[in-house]
């Protein structure tokens, strides 16, 4: 795809961390002190504890696998590749759900490549003006058992998005730990889709972008979001840069673009 690196422009598709970070609900926050400080010792030091889901981060298939592999098993050319970036932020709203015609009406999606899904939730995250933790993790818009299989039939390599989950987070343990929000969110879909939350979401399709995938090697980063903007719809190579991390679940990570200008 890229002809000349000389041409090359990188965007920076990843939210700044720090000990500001909001974790994935009830994942530990990172948390940070200095063991040693420059003076007396000649250099400064810090000790880090966090979980591996704070931040943009990757997602590996141990996470949700038993037999799945852990990060370092994910090859360079696995996690850097051919993709698309695309903006459903047109249509997002709490709690919506977005299908894979909504992707297919704005972007030529090809076999096996890594899919960016901006909702435009990136604008809730910690560090933006209209930050808003409870609809960044719990209100955001999120895909069907549709859009699962839709992802296996495509072999897409891997999908990050701009939000807490690649999953409606009401089709996760927030269903349970939200209760205002479950109801304000059943309510919706009764008025939009005529159905109830228990009817889109069963128990069946618990968690449909992570169960049913991790398997088959289909993962996702989440909580994306830096210069993302700058390249809605356009085709990339896009590539995430977490540690060779033996027996990693998950990993903190950098989510680079590549485009040739």
């Amino acid at each position: 795809m890229i002809s000349n690196w000389n041409n090359i422009k990188m965007y920076d598709l990843s939210q700044p961390i720090s000990h500001l970070t909001p974790p994935w609900p009830t994942y530990e926050p990172l948390q940070i002190k200095f063991f040693k400080r420059l003076s007396p010792n000649g250099a400064n030091g810090q000790v880090l504890t966090h979980s591996n889901h704070v931040g943009t981060h990757l997602d590996g298939p141990l996470h949700f696998c038993t037999h799945g592999g852990d990060i370092a098993s994910l090859e360079l050319d696995f996690l850097c590749g051919e993709g698309v970036v695309v903006d459903l932020s047109d249509i997002a709203e709490d709690y919506g759900v977005y299908t894979s015609k909504d992707i297919e009406d704005r972007v030529e999606v090809k076999e096996g490549d890594i899919l960016i899904i901006n909702t435009g939730y990136h604008k809730y995250a910690w560090d933006q003006p209209e930050a808003d933790e409870v609809r960044y993790m719990v209100k955001h818009p999120g895909p069907l058992r549709e859009f699962e299989e839709w992802c296996i039939r495509k072999k897409i390599k891997w999908i990050g998005v701009d939000c807490g989950s690649a999953d409606h987070p009401m089709n996760t343990k927030i269903r349970e730990w939200q209760p205002k929000e479950a109801k304000e969110c059943d309510a919706y879909l009764r008025r939009k889709y005529g159905k109830t939350m228990e009817e889109l979401m069963p128990d069946s399709d618990y968690q449909v972008m992570h169960i049913p995938l991790f398997p088959l090697n289909i993962i996702h980063a989440e909580n994306l979001g830096g210069e993302i903007d700058k390249v809605l719809n356009k085709r990339l190579v896009i590539g995430a840069f977490p540690w060779k991390f033996v027996g990693g679940e998950s990993c903190i990570c950098r989510i680079v673009g590549f485009d040739e200008e």
